[in-house]
């Protein structure tokens, strides 16, 4: 990593695999570099039978993801160049929404523009109390994507949407709440403990049966004609079917908790 091109690593922490934005020197702006290492990251993940739970954060105190590095725009978003940067950005988006792991967001300071995109793709986010939200591209003169539209209205919908974007103001860690943009508000100290704790739990559930409501998730955010309905059945056959199901069975009967190996 430099601090000129920032990076988006991962560290491994039991079951939980921590997506870092590092770019400190630019508050976690995402650069062409960045945007390209996200799939490589989400792979990593999906191919490691280890790991049950993923969740993003910025580096350091200030921010999530400040938005994309605006002072890249001259050189990697004009011409024929913004070609290589927009398949880079879909790539990553696509990536982030795919990955059928549940996906987990700990969001601190400024968290817009291209941070928020990223945020948004999280099947559950939380804020420290200084996270701050908003998507300027209407004070930027960018002309803000549909699919980026369609997430923010599935998740605040779509009147709430259309203040954030027309207003391109940022909003306060209560005030996203109350949009149903977070799940929660922790104290900045707590933030990483307390998601940490909730990956945790999540992670010793059956992972086939999470993953089968990940892949539920996927297909609903779909066109009802689009959606992989066989898929979704062969993921229920398959709990059924699974070791674990007899194990989490045995462990109700038992009344003693259930140890799950994902088979």
């Amino acid at each position: 990593m430099t601090a000129m091109t920032g990076s988006v690593r991962l560290e491994k922490d039991g079951a939980i695999a921590w997506v870092i934005f590092d770019h400190e020197a630019r508050r976690n702006a995402l650069t062409l570099a960045m945007w390209q290492q996200i799939p490589e990251v989400v792979a990593q993940i999906a191919n490691d039978n280890a790991i049950r739970v993923a969740v993003m954060r910025g580096a350091g105190d200030v921010a999530f993801v400040s938005g994309a590095d605006i002072s890249q725009f001259t050189e990697a978003r004009m011409g024929d160049a913004a070609r290589v940067y927009d398949e880079a950005n879909s790539a990553a988006f696509s990536a982030l929404s795919n990955l059928e792991k549940p996906l987990l967001a700990a969001v601190h300071g400024f968290c817009v523009g291209g941070g928020l995109a990223i945020a948004a793709t999280a099947d559950l986010r939380y804020s420290a109390d200084d996270g701050r939200f908003g998507i300027p591209a209407v004070k930027l003169g960018i002309g803000y994507p549909l699919g980026g539209v369609e997430k923010l209205a599935n998740i605040v919908g779509l009147s709430r949407a259309k203040e954030m974007l027309f207003t391109g103001r940022r909003f306060t860690a209560q005030e996203a709440l109350a949009l149903g943009l977070i799940n929660g508000v922790h104290n900045k100290a707590e933030l990483l403990p307390k998601v940490r704790e909730l990956a945790l739990s999540i992670a010793e559930n059956a992972p086939l049966s999470v993953r089968n409501v990940k892949r539920c998730a996927i297909q609903l955010e779909k066109p009802a004609a689009d959606r992989d309905l066989a898929l979704v059945q062969a993921g229920i056959d398959a709990c059924f079917h699974s070791k674990d199901y007899a194990e989490g069975v045995a462990a109700f009967l038992e009344k003693r908790p259930a140890k799950f190996q994902g088979d």
